[in-house]
């Protein structure tokens, strides 16, 4: 029986995880397909092994969706059906930490409802969304979108939204907020002493805010986690 139990959303850099990336009909789960699987595997920041993977979606590919992506229907139409394509991916990452670019809102869900329908099975791994990374690494940027990330960083951004080259995209820019992160962390500390940085419900980081009550910390995971705490 299926719970609907899944991994949590981290806010953290982890040393291995699978970075990944979906290229769909559409922006609904439950109504549109996924014609597109990409991940790479990375272990102490570099990439070790590729898999990459068209998809037959069973369905004309609209042509809204070609236009952002350009897989048409022809070239996919000797490709694995869902369920070969997604059980392969999913062994491909194992028990990692899966990371890719806004997929709390998007990729997840499309492999949740994938691999319920197709494999009877749900996913555990927990994961880093790279847009909430970047929004608490750099609040001041104002724009999130991968490409304006990697922009910002001086990454290629050539070949944007093909799977594979946006994952290649995203483990670069993964890598380049880690640096940031990681400082932020440092000044924190000598801020606040061994003040613990992690909130204790997601494993977000905690920020330093003002309220209406004066200074507290605050889960950057919000609004998803609404954990908080005085400050000392």
């Amino acid at each position: 029986m299926m719970t609907g139990k899944t991994g949590k959303r981290l806010n953290e850099y982890a040393e291995n995880y699978v970075v990944f990336d979906l290229e769909t009909t559409g922006f609904s789960p439950l109504k549109d397909e996924i014609i597109e699987i990409s991940a790479l595997r990375v272990r102490n920041g570099a990439v070790k092994e590729e898999f990459t993977t068209l998809v037959n979606p069973n369905m004309p590919i609209p042509r809204a969706a070609s236009r952002v992506n350009g897989i048409t229907d022809e070239m996919v139409e000797g490709a694995p059906q869902l369920s070969k394509a997604l059980a392969a991916f999913l062994d491909f990452a194992g028990e990692d930490v899966l990371v890719g670019h806004n997929i709390h809102s998007f990729d997840m869900p499309f492999v949740y409802e994938g691999a319920k329908k197709a494999l009877c099975r749900q996913v555990y791994n927990n994961y880093v969304d790279t847009l909430y990374f970047a929004r608490s690494c750099m609040p001041q940027l104002g724009h999130y979108k991968l490409t304006d990330i990697s922009a910002h960083f001086g990454i290629a951004t050539k070949g944007a939204h093909r799977a594979l080259a946006d994952c290649h995209m995203n483990q670069k820019c993964y890598e380049k907020l880690l640096e940031i992160w990681q400082k932020k962390q440092e000044e924190m500390r000598l801020k606040e002493g061994e003040q613990k940085l992690c909130c204790p419900q997601c494993g977000c980081i905690l920020i330093k805010r003002k309220g209406k009550f004066g200074f507290f910390w605050g889960c950057s995971g919000f609004p998803d986690c609404r954990y908080t705490k005085n400050c000392r």
